[in-house]
């Protein structure tokens, strides 16, 4: 009993001490120069991927790429991390630096072009915050997402009518447009669990999240019927935190973790709170919370006995 208290506050004190991390600058944050990115797209991010590979193939440090061409070591490592998007000329530069041929110049090029474009939702919901967008796109190309939720149901997992209420009752100032487009957007989102190489979902939810009674019995009864279906998807594992569990580390707020392919750039935590929302790129942020999930996953109930305790508050739900 003792090792498992122990063990709870070790993980508490490390998701305080990365929620402090909001205080410093993430790597996503706006540059000093260059053109702003509020939270880089996915192809900004592949593009400084890429060109860090190729500086390292190269066999070049970066103040051997500054003596070769002008470009100052603090500007390339803001362009090695996707903190500033380069310039086309500056693009050049480094390709001839790195001694980059054909076509592999011109498929670098085409991707600075598109890295200020945001994919689906460019022209689907121009009007949606510029950090929920990122995260969308985000969410888009991973390959993996572990996502802890204390309140609501994730995202991925919610119907259309959940979504609906979550979304006017958490933000009641929204207008019924800003709802209507938030709901498609997440609605569209559901579709990287249907892909030819789905996204893998591990999910952990605390018990309040499928006791709250959101948008009526109705309603609330669907989407935990919802839940129990999309469990059984060979690439989802769902987990439940019960109240009996005590207190524990997922207690000071929900949060996701993301995984990527190594050419789309590092792994990313997302942290939402009503004080905003925080991406960290940092990796002692990843570890930190990649240690939270670990010993989160390891207090929840198994993924059957979770399915189990979802259908029995679905049941109270029923009528009669």
């Amino acid at each position: 009993m003792y090792a498992r208290v122990a063990l709870t506050l070790l993980a508490s004190v490390i998701i305080q001490e990365a929620l402090r991390g909001r205080d410093r600058p993430a790597s996503a944050a706006v540059t000093r120069k260059g053109a702003a990115v509020g939270a880089p797209t996915v192809r900004l991010r592949r593009l400084a991927a890429e060109l860090r590979q190729l500086r390292k193939l190269a066999e070049l440090t970066r103040e051997q790429v500054n003596e070769q061409t002008g470009i100052n070591v603090a500007t390339l490592y803001r362009i090695e991390t996707a903190r500033v998007r380069p310039q086309a000329r500056t693009l050049t530069s480094l390709l001839d630096a790195y001694r980059v041929a054909e076509p592999k110049r011109s498929e670098l090029r085409t991707l600075l072009k598109q890295s200020a474009t945001r994919g689906w939702l460019h022209t689907f919901a121009s009007d949606l915050p510029e950090r929920y967008a990122s995260y969308i796109e985000f969410e888009s190309e991973a390959r993996e997402v572990l996502n802890y939720e204390c309140l609501f149901i994730p995202g991925l997992l919610q119907t259309e009518r959940y979504a609906r209420a979550a979304i006017s009752g958490s933000d009641p100032e929204l207008a019924r447009e800003e709802v209507e487009n938030r709901v498609e957007a997440r609605m569209r989102r559901q579709a990287a669990l249907a892909k030819v190489e789905p996204l893998r979902l591990w999910a952990i939810m605390d018990e309040a999240a499928i006791r709250r009674v959101v948008g009526g019995r109705e309603v609330m009864r669907e989407q935990l019927d919802h839940l129990l279906r999309t469990a059984e998807l060979p690439t989802v594992q769902l987990q439940m935190i019960p109240f009996d569990a005590g207190a524990h580390p997922g207690m000071t707020g929900s949060f996701v973790v993301m995984t990527f392919g190594e050419a789309a750039g590092p792994d990313i935590v997302y942290v939402d709170s009503q004080a905003g929302d925080l991406f960290l790129e940092e990796e002692a942020d990843i570890a930190r919370y990649n240690l939270v999930f670990t010993h989160l996953r390891a207090g929840a109930l198994s993924p059957s006995a979770s399915a189990s305790l979802i259908a029995a508050v679905a049941d109270d739900l029923r009528p009669g």
